[in-house]
């Protein structure tokens, strides 16, 4: 995403620094949500963007010392930061005047409006953070009059060079339309079932990424993950080259292997072979020096490892030498917009040029519900983008016969290259059979073959010729003379 060349501040958390481009300065933002969204959390840490000295804290609910203490307890420390204390309970009374909520604003003495004022005219501030403006909502005999405290604030600070974050509690009893129409900018923050979501819901003169990311409130203070848009990542697409297998039949079957920098389907039951197959063709580009990893949502490393020493791949070789990294994934441990952060993390980071998605339905157990469809083409197109080449572990649920499906979540169309492996019934044992459906990039053998575990490796056989119904599961000779050798 492009914005236009000015300069821009930091509100100090980078995910929502790329979402939002940057804040336009000397302008107001709103961030809104229940109690518990992180509210406070973003001011702290926009406040630790700027120069301290230079900063501005006003506190409508905490004390002074509350407010510090808990900047501290997050590792957002507030030294250097001027507090005014405008908290019913502040300390000091001969400091600041205390308020009742039972007292007319016009009745005071000096108004909480009056005495924000004072502060501007003595520090002059660049960066503001009214929290919560709410109580001053609360404060005020009528919606109008709010209002016109509120823009009055925000004149003030802006004419002074000052760009101010506000904070406000959201009621289903009160409307906010009034702040949502001043700010510039707007910030929605919720908590669901599953976590924590952010949406920007305006920002005046600049671009932003729309939708729902997720958010963390950590030890260390507000973490976003923005939802993943493939379009804003373009690198050169790779030279067309094949990626073999080092399995003879494969790449026969294939014409070569897989084109890089495109999707990969493997599709098929469970215990087809399907991990070993696509870890074939991850262990021969780790082999030749480039970085690759797999991300494993359905098998431990502890006896991922001892399977594939068993075919000849030397995984704890490749792994120390840096071009194979193994992630074991919990199927809760990432968020759809954390795990797509981890996944560029790598890519653009760490030169990741080949990334194993072991499986599919382990990843949408990650998904918490939300659409698979859109989550998993995001992250592939994000990949195929940047010259990465994708493999995707598919497990259909029939185990033979029945009707044939491609993949169980209609994705197919994502795939540049579909390897289908099936079980077939021969004289009463089940065998594997492997075949292309589906090749954007070069040719391919139209026939199966047996794909066959053996002797320490894995290999596929000669085309399986004059046998009809092997993707029923159950072969049969073409015609009367005709018989399934291949099997035999």
């Amino acid at each position: 995403m492009t914005y236009p060349h000015e300069a821009r501040l930091s509100l100090g958390v980078a995910g929502l620094d790329e979402i939002l481009g940057g804040l336009v300065p000397q302008r107001t933002y709103l961030a809104k949500g229940g109690p518990g969204t992180g509210k406070t959390t973003l001011g702290l840490h926009f406040l630790r963007a700027g120069v301290p000295e230079e900063s501005l804290l006003v506190s409508l609910g905490e004390s002074e010392a509350e407010m510090r203490n808990n900047a501290e307890r997050i590792q957002l420390s507030l030294k250097g930061v001027p507090v005014m204390d405008l908290s019913p309970m502040a300390n000091d009374p001969s400091a600041h005047e205390t308020y009742s909520l039972l007292e007319s604003w016009e009745a005071e003495g000096t108004t909480i409006h009056d005495r924000i004022l004072e502060q501007a005219a003595q520090y002059r501030p660049r960066r503001v953070f009214i929290d919560s403006i709410s109580t001053m909502r609360y404060l005020t005999p009528d919606p109008f009059q709010f209002r016109r405290q509120v823009l009055s604030l925000m004149r003030t600070f802006e004419q002074q060079g000052a760009t101010m974050l506000l904070t406000a509690q959201t009621a289903e009893d009160i409307s906010d339309a009034d702040l949502l129409s001043l700010s510039d900018g707007v910030i929605h923050f919720e908590r669901v079932t599953d976590g924590r979501l952010c949406r920007v819901i305006k920002i005046r003169g600049s671009g932003f990424i729309e939708g729902n990311h997720h958010y963390e409130l950590t030890g260390a203070g507000m973490i976003v993950y923005p939802r993943l848009v493939p379009g804003a990542h373009q690198r050169p697409s790779p030279p067309p080259e094949a990626l073999p297998s080092g399995i003879p039949g494969i790449d026969s079957l294939t014409h070569g292997g897989i084109e890089r920098g495109t999707v990969t389907i493997l599709s098929g039951p469970s215990g087809t072979g399907k991990t070993s197959l696509g870890t074939h063709f991850v262990n021969h580009a780790a082999q030749s020096g480039e970085r690759c990893v797999l991300y494993s949502f359905d098998e431990r490393f502890s006896t991922f490892a001892p399977r594939c020493e068993g075919l000849g791949l030397r995984i704890h070789e490749l792994i120390e030498r840096g071009t194979l990294h193994f992630d074991e994934v919990e199927p809760l441990r990432y968020n759809p917009d954390e795990f797509a952060t981890h996944v560029r993390d790598e890519v653009e980071h760490r030169g990741t040029r080949l990334v194993m998605l072991d499986s599919l339905s382990g990843y949408r157990r990650a998904m918490r519900g939300e659409e698979l469809v859109d989550r998993i083409h995001a992250l592939c197109r994000y990949l195929a983008n940047m010259g990465v080449t994708v493999i995707v572990i598919n497990e259909v649920h029939s185990v033979a016969g029945g009707d044939f499906h491609a993949t169980e979540y209609g994705i197919s169309y994502l795939a540049d290259t579909i390897l289908l492996v099936r079980y077939v019934e021969v004289s009463g044992e089940l065998r594997k059979c492997v075949g292309v459906l589906k090749k954007r990039t070069g040719g391919f053998e139209q026939g199966l073959r047996e794909l066959i575990f053996g002797d320490g490796e894995l290999d596929a056989g000669r085309p399986l010729a004059n046998i009809r119904g092997v993707l029923e599961g159950v072969p049969k000779a073409s015609s009367i003379a005709d018989t399934p050798r291949e099997f035999t």
